[in-house]
């Protein structure tokens, strides 16, 4: 059976109003700011003098000043152009060159929301309230006891983010990419899937017979059914979840940071509940980086670079199921007002200063930075 699914705009496809990995913890020493680029967007991201992460806009409203290139004084970060002094909550706190003259309510950038979890900064890139964004993905494990997290993996790739996260909920395509592993074929009689709150998950079955070819059934003698499915979280975050017996269990957490058109930063976080001996992290590692690699070369080399607008320029068939619920689903969220405008961006590139709005401006107006322009919602 072949699939006939929803068009969406052209163009390739950025949305706020969702949580994205900035940098490591490690990253954000509290020496001096880091500059990040999510969504084709520059960011400043700094620790204050109680170590609590902020991210800001990178550009001063004075004379367009990269807030990154500065220093960090105090709780804020210092434009290196004239000293103009930013806190966390994007409020400018000092301008030099006025003396002690309280800076005017207009000297404000934009402030995102933060987290700090498992050994990682994210932020909510967009102006929803508290109460209506979508939740940081949580990693149900990471604390859980009988579990081992491996340490966060920065995986910079050159492909477009959605071809990424389309590669991992693809359930055919582990038989031909990774023979390796001998993952057994799957066919759309093999598994079921379901939607949930901000996205798709699928799980696929097998009985213990297919076991006998798989590395998992080789490294660890063990017995059972094997269960294995994929599932993503907002258009950014994917899992993969191995699932051999309950004493044999892998789950794979991916945040990816989509950089712009061509290059995707992810964050690759492993848990595993078998093996916990620390000894043990550098063997699991090394076969995640080459399966992981594996995948690296073929969305490197995969054409047209970004997922084409128009549908009908593929082939689908019914074993892309989960493929096609997620462009469903990041249509809804295009249909919700939440995708960035690319071409309105390239037309004023470099000469209109833009920032993702942030919760602030739903409270307050009067701002510098135009607001990214968006799909209008329908």
């Amino acid at each position: 059976m072949f699939v006939l699914y929803k068009l969406r705009t052209s163009g390739h496809n950025m949305y706020i109003n969702f949580w994205y990995p900035v940098c490591t913890a490690a990253e954000l020493t509290g020496d001096k700011p880091l500059q990040v680029k999510i969504l084709g967007m520059q960011f400043v991201a700094f620790r204050d003098s109680a170590g609590i992460p902020h991210v800001l806009s990178d550009t001063c409203i004075h004379r367009g000043g990269s807030l990154s290139r500065g220093k960090i004084k105090g709780d804020c970060v210092e434009c290196p152009y004239h000293g103009w002094q930013f806190a966390g909550n994007g409020r400018c706190e000092l301008i030099p060159s006025e003396g002690d003259a309280k800076p005017p309510a207009r000297a404000k950038v934009d402030a995102y929301p933060t987290e700090e979890r498992y050994g990682l900064v994210f932020a909510f890139l967009g102006d929803l309230p508290e109460s209506e964004r979508p939740e940081l993905y949580e990693i149900e494990e990471y604390d859980a006891a009988g579990w081992r997290p491996s340490e966060a993996i920065i995986l910079n790739v050159n492909c477009y983010y959605e071809r990424s996260v389309e590669n991992g909920l693809d359930p055919v395509h582990n038989q031909f990419v990774h023979p390796a592993q001998g993952f057994p074929p799957m066919h759309k009689e093999t598994f079921r899937a379901w939607d949930e709150k901000w996205g798709t998950r699928f799980e696929a079955y097998f009985g213990d017979p297919v076991l006998e070819n798989t590395v998992l059934a080789k490294d660890r003698n063990v017995t059972g059914e094997l269960k294995a499915g994929s599932w993503f979280h907002g258009p950014n975050v994917l899992v993969t979840s191995i699932f051999v017996n309950a004493e044999s269990n892998l789950v794979q957490y991916l945040f990816e940071a989509p950089v712009d058109a061509n290059h995707t930063r992810i964050y690759f976080i492993n848990m595993r509940n078998f093996m916990l001996d620390p000894a043990m992290d550098e063997k699991v590692m090394e076969v995640n980086l080459r399966i992981t690699s594996e995948d690296i070369g073929i969305l490197e080399s995969l054409y047209p670079v970004r997922t084409p607008a128009n549908r009908t320029q593929e082939l689908m068939t019914s074993s892309d199921e989960i493929v096609v619920r997620y462009r469903d689903w990041l249509s809804e969220w295009e249909k919700n007002g939440w995708r960035i405008d690319q071409h309105a961006m390239q037309q004023a590139e470099g000469d209109i200063a833009y920032a993702i709005p942030s919760p602030a401006r739903r409270e307050t107006g009067n701002w510098v930075l135009e607001p990214v322009p968006l799909i209008a919602a329908t």
